[in-house]
């Protein structure tokens, strides 16, 4: 996947989305519960074998529940190609 693909910065939220919450040390669910999307949805959401297109706000949201800024999520240096 490469940046002229329209899918990119989904895959690289997604992969982000991930990173972090492992980081912070929380399992989906209690991301799921942080932001008020379904355990199912945050799943589909990390999964790459899922295309998922999360709205903005919905990122927005996820990137307060995590405590980062939404620029760290949309944020491809350690994103492998």
């Amino acid at each position: 996947m490469n940046k002229e693909d329209n899918d990119y910065y989904y895959y690289v939220a997604r992969v982000n989305i991930k990173k972090y919450r492992k980081l912070k040390g929380y399992i989906a669910q209690e991301l799921a519960d942080k932001t008020g999307l379904t355990h199912q949805f945050i799943r589909d959401l990390e999964s790459l074998k899922i295309t998922r297109r999360p709205r903005l706000d919905t990122l927005v949201n996820i990137a307060n529940a995590l405590n980062v800024d939404i620029k760290d999520l949309l944020d491809d240096k350690d994103i492998k190609e």
